[in-house]
């Protein structure tokens, strides 16, 4: 094992060092920037060849028994329980350390604990909380969520405290908020164990707080009742979570009732009901079935090698401090040409940056465009994950804070919850306001050089240089008709997510109100979670190819590397679907709950699994008549009114993202390849926009008068001239780092989402292309093919 001196004492050369050692004992993180440590810390190369040489070296049985390898582990677990409790500063005098999956886990103990006591448990939590502190809620005889330190100030009254009716008290908080990294008052623990009556115990979620400052139990008097952490997040494994109790608090446990494992001296079941708790130490009593001996003894490894790569807790903290106070002086400080503000940055008060009594290592926050709009955190994710920087965003999991900081009532976030609002949804502004955050959460082996990585990110991307605003995509002008367009190729994708079939040139093709016909009326789903596939996890669909072959009446798959093809009927009679090919099942499709057939054939299973490299299979939606359940319809921003559709209507949808029809300007994809080659960059080929329609001015035009971007100002189009199919356009198409993946090799890449992201950036959206769907009533025919007339009509209603 390579061996790496131990961090200087001098905070100016420690930054250096951590830079040094990095490369080394996290390669993994090599031309990575990783700013999600709140989430979880990665692991050193360091610690998992330490817990790998003591794997091989020992032999570790379950501790139930009494074989040397079993004796082995309790002995093992009982000295890395010891060893956790002393780098917490708790005296095993006063505390005991039960060992859980996670800090929720631990809580949960707390909860069933309370939940017991007789006349049940009223609950206090703080406003910053967790999720998992405020689902305790749910089971409390009555609770309360205190909107500011001030309120806990006030109910910590004495007076205050004793006028809870009955019953025992439980107050709940973080130690810091893991949204934005606020610390918390650790005094209300000692003010509450000051108390003339012992009703009232602390459960401290020290979560977040200990993954770069350990909280400190050397002076039990002012230690909370219970402290839940997350080991994870300290030393980047083991998955390990760990409840410290202290032991004047542990006979609130005595009534609980359920026991497993090794819990129990005796259980009777022959005709008598009756069992004998284990009378040792609480952790005894608490640790049901077999703990995970492997990941507690690497626990062992993992503290050792901790101090060894990062010295004390207090440098530590130093170091985690000073960074976070670069990042929010950085972002605080850009602006916009017009000198508009980048950022707004939710500190719950008064900045504490460089304080680390007061802030933790994290920074919340939301971008501005100059405008003062706010740029949608999915647009954000969407580059970070191409730049490859791995940040947060969304609720991260804290409603109270996450609403506090964007100003967000009970009734909006209802509302928005009724419009279709779920975390982790793309449509993350709604009513002007942003429903998530952006979190940036720096660790142990954080540098300064990441934190101005990531400001540059914001620089290149989210700062505008110029002073002049760029135009909205809808402008206005006359309504007219002009043919200067034609339709340049017409493609299909029979099987969403895999590589398009191009309809051949001037072959009629028939256009529904669903879309074009055959178009993604197959899916490949997860055969364990039901999920549809996509491209953007499994870029490795762009190289399965389908195709239509209408003489045989078969689709036909290939993937490379496959000597076979698999076939399958084209088929819609209803009792095809009712034969033993298929079974029906709930699936989803981009969140979407849909009723889909799945082929039941084990060598369609077998060719898409090892197409894929995931446990998935073909299934199949196939379009129905009229507004039946099982079809799916389109997204609610883009079910709007315009001349065309004054009613606004659900437009059936099958498996397609957001509409029936996506059209793309082959002049707008010139301009746009343009902008990518004058950077350096490859263009990008028009397949990775997966469009269904590619429109191309007319070749009769001079040099010099295409019309890029003019997508942008039209209301419909009419194809194949009088008589012939309209269709009317939806809204810009909202634009993932899908693009980016070479449709021909399967391979990633940076353009052109970077280059539309600097470009074609409106409303916080990046956008290329339109969304289009067949007009019913006022239209023509329904037939379209590649080199027909296009005349398209302005929008007017600007």
């Amino acid at each position: 094992m390579a061996t790496i001196s131990g961090p200087p004492a001098n905070r100016a050369e420690y930054d250096c060092y951590i830079e040094r050692m990095r490369e080394t004992e996290y390669p993994m993180l090599k031309d990575t920037l990783y700013l999600d440590h709140a989430g979880t810390t990665p692991y050193s190369k360091r610690l998992m060849e330490r817990f790998h040489l003591d794997m091989m070296a020992n032999l570790f049985g379950n501790p139930h028994s009494a074989s040397p390898s079993s004796q082995r582990s309790t002995l093992e677990i009982e000295g890395v329980r010891l060893q956790l409790l002393r780098f917490f500063k708790a005296d095993p005098e006063d505390f005991d350390l039960v060992f859980t999956s996670n800090a929720t886990a631990a809580i949960k103990l707390v909860m069933e604990a309370f939940r017991e006591q007789e006349g049940g448990f009223w609950y206090g939590y703080h406003v910053d909380s967790h999720t998992s502190l405020v689902g305790v809620r749910e089971c409390a005889r009555e609770h309360r969520c205190f909107l500011s330190d001030e309120e806990v100030g006030v109910w910590l009254d004495e007076e205050s405290v004793e006028d809870v009716a009955g019953g025992l008290c439980l107050l709940a908080f973080p130690a810091q908020s893991n949204m934005n990294g606020r610390r918390l008052p650790l005094e209300w623990c000692k003010h509450v164990h000051g108390l003339h009556q012992r009703r009232v115990y602390t459960l401290l979620d020290a979560a977040a707080f200990a993954s770069t400052s350990a909280p400190d139990l050397s002076d039990a008097s002012t230690a909370a009742d219970f402290t839940a952490v997350s080991l994870y997040k300290i030393f980047g494994f083991p998955d390990l979570g760990a409840l410290i109790v202290r032991k004047d608090a542990a006979h609130l446990f005595q009534k609980r009732r359920y026991f497993g494992g090794g819990t129990v001296d005796m259980v009777v079941c022959l005709k008598e009901q009756w069992h004998a708790k284990k009378s040792g130490p609480l952790h005894e009593q608490l640790e049901d079935g077999t703990l995970p001996i492997h990941s507690i003894v690497a626990l062992k490894s993992a503290m050792q090698t901790h101090v060894e790569l990062f010295g004390t807790l207090d440098q530590v903290a130093n170091h985690t401090t000073a960074l976070a106070k670069q990042l929010y002086d950085g972002l605080v400080a850009l602006r916009h040409a017009n000198e508009a503000l980048v950022s707004t940055v939710y500190t719950s008060g008064e900045p504490s940056y460089g304080n680390s009594t007061l802030q933790g290592p994290i920074v919340a926050f939301n971008l501005r465009d100059n405008r003062g709009q706010w740029v949608s955190n999915t647009e954000v994710e969407k580059l970070a994950s191409i730049k490859n920087v791995h940040v947060r965003t969304g609720g991260v999991c804290n409603p109270g804070g996450v609403a506090q900081s964007l100003d967000l009532a009970a009734w909006e976030m209802r509302e928005n919850f009724s419009a279709g609002h779920r975390c982790g949804g793309e449509n993350d502004i709604l009513n002007g306001k942003p429903t998530g955050i952006i979190r940036v959460s720096l660790g142990v082996m954080s540098t300064r050089s990441d934190v101005a990585c990531f400001l540059a990110f914001v620089d290149e991307f989210f700062v505008d240089k110029t002073r002049l605003l760029p135009p909205l995509p809808c402008l206005s002008r006359p309504g007219s008709s002009v043919p200067r367009f034609h339709v340049e190729s017409l493609t299909v994708y029979p099987v969403k997510s895999c590589a398009g079939w191009q309809i051949p040139y001037a072959t009629p093709w028939e256009a529904c109100n669903e879309g074009l016909a055959w178009d993604r009326e197959w899916c490949i789903v997860h055969q364990g979670t039901g999920k549809a596939l996509s491209q953007k996890q499994h870029p490795r669909m762009a190289l399965i190819r389908p195709s239509l072959d209408f003489r045989a009446g078969v689709l036909r798959i290939s993937a490379p590397g496959a000597s076979e093809q698999v076939t399958v009927p084209l088929s819609k009679d209803p009792t095809y679907f009712e034969t033993a090919a298929f079974f029906q099942r709930d699936a989803t499709v981009c969140g979407d709950p849909i009723k889909a057939r799945l082929y039941t054939s084990p060598v369609i299973a077998g060719f898409l699994t090892s197409a894929i490299g995931v446990p998935c299979t073909l299934a199949r939606f196939p379009a129905t008549t009229g507004n039946l359940p099982s079809t799916r319809h389109s997204k609610a921003h883009l079910q709007q009114t315009n001349a065309l559709s004054p009613n606004t209507i659900c437009r059936p949808l099958l498996l397609s993202n957001e509409s029936p029809i996506l059209t793309i300007s082959r002049s707008s994809l010139n301009r746009l390849n343009e902008q990518i080659k004058a950077k350096g960059g490859k263009a990008a080929h028009p397949s990775v926009f997966r469009a269904n329609i590619v429109l191309a001015d007319s070749p009769l035009l001079p040099p010099g008068h295409e019309q890029p971007w003019a997508e942008d100002e039209w209301e419909s189009m009419r194809i194949g001239g009088d008589g012939g199919p309209i269709l009317e356009f939806l809204g810009g198409c909202r634009r993932c780092q899908m693009v980016c993946i070479d449709q021909v090799s399967g391979e990633r890449n940076q353009e052109p989402f970077v280059t539309l992201a600097k470009t074609r950036r409106f409303e916080g959206r990046v956008l290329f292309g339109v969304h289009t769907a067949l007009v019913g009533e006022k239209g023509g025919g329904r037939m379209i093919r590649a080199g027909d007339v296009v005349e398209t009509v302005a929008r007017t209603d600007q």
